[in-house]
């Protein structure tokens, strides 16, 4: 397989604030494709409001698990309405060192047809166990997957 590149750059700005760009991001997005980032408000001289390394870390976990479940369930011809993850990331003190001990997920996926449960279940499933971020890391990753029925309202 060929390798990927995926470039950021990172320019402190003041205090524990910095700016997080790339260029293959540019200016197809608000603030050019750029991110401020903070050490978190639970460490000294932390900022709140602003995404931190352990927001992006689980961030990465979440998208990865939507776009794999989006190429998963086109090529399953699974027919859904509506996908949202939630997600947690647990920073842990571990052996005197911090780390992103566990993200867990939290799915839904919303379909119309009650007899595609098990197919969107098995798909959100292969996604997670397909993704390349959480198989790219020592975190643990536990999903917990709701499937939703759209009521059709028969008039």
């Amino acid at each position: 397989m060929t390798t990927h590149s995926y470039n950021v750059d990172i320019s402190w700005e003041h205090d524990r604030v910095g700016k997080m760009c790339s260029p293959e991001v540019g200016n197809f997005t608000a603030n050019n494709g750029c991110l401020t980032v903070a050490t978190p408000p639970e460490f000294p001289k932390g900022v709140a409001g602003i995404w931190s390394p352990e927001h992006l870390f689980t961030a990465a976990v979440s998208s990865c698990l939507m776009t794999t479940f989006l190429a998963i369930a086109e090529n399953s011809k699974l027919v859904f309405t509506d996908f949202k993850c939630k997600s947690e990331g647990k920073l842990q003190q571990v052996d005197g060192k911090f780390l992103m001990t566990e993200i867990v997920l939290f799915p839904e996926v919303t379909i119309s047809n009650e007899e595609d449960r098990e197919k969107a279940l098995r798909v959100l499933q292969r996604s997670e166990a397909a993704c390349l971020i959480s198989n790219s890391i020592k975190s643990k990753v536990t999903m917990r997957p709701v499937v939703h029925t759209v009521v059709k309202n028969i008039l």
